[in-house]
């Protein structure tokens, strides 16, 4: 399929971030209203999973990014010539399922749902770019509230948290009890 203008500027623009761009970003650099800029996007995703390309329009959030493919990644690492990062250790998804959840939550939250230290764990996950500090909560001491970054939600393959499985979280609720 041959790309219009519009098309080709929106891939070259998402090419060119190498990050999520908002959509108001998005529609400002394209010269087009929000509407129209998300369809466009959107239309480009379908084309590229259509295709089976290299490469993949995520929605993340407020905005899209362009990723390689999955299925194109054995080949990427060749090219960096590096190994895959490490995969997460049952704790470390343990946590960030918490976070994921919960958030925004405080490290003793998560340490009472877990029943263990989890400093090393959450710092680790600030660390990846998984998790953020959100603020602070109001009371004493002032504790940092921790959520997900929008690197978790593209190295999960999710648009944002609604898209997590709510099956998932009932289970939690009701170990948590």
């Amino acid at each position: 399929m041959r790309l219009n203008r519009k098309e080709a500027a929106l891939e070259a623009v998402l090419f060119a971030a190498g990050e999520a761009v908002s959509l108001e970003k998005l529609a400002a650099a394209l010269e087009l209203d929000k509407d129209t800029a998300k369809r466009l996007a959107l239309r480009l995703q379908d084309t590229y999973q259509l295709e089976q390309r290299g490469m993949r329009i995520m929605e993340i959030g407020d905005g899209f990014q362009m990723c390689t493919c999955e299925t194109q990644f054995e080949a990427v690492r060749r090219l960096v010539g590096k190994e895959p990062a490490s995969s997460l250790t049952d704790a470390q998804v343990e946590t960030l399922s918490i976070i994921a959840y919960r958030q925004p939550v405080t490290k003793a939250h998560i340490e009472k749902i877990r029943g263990v230290k989890s400093d090393g764990i959450v710092n680790k996950l600030v660390e990846y770019d998984l998790v953020c500090e959100l603020g602070r909560m109001d009371g004493p001491g002032r504790p940092i509230l921790f959520g997900t970054t929008q690197a978790f939600l593209r190295s999960f393959g999710l648009r944002s948290l609604e898209d997590l499985p709510q099956e998932s979280m009932e289970k939690g609720m009701e170990m948590e009890t």
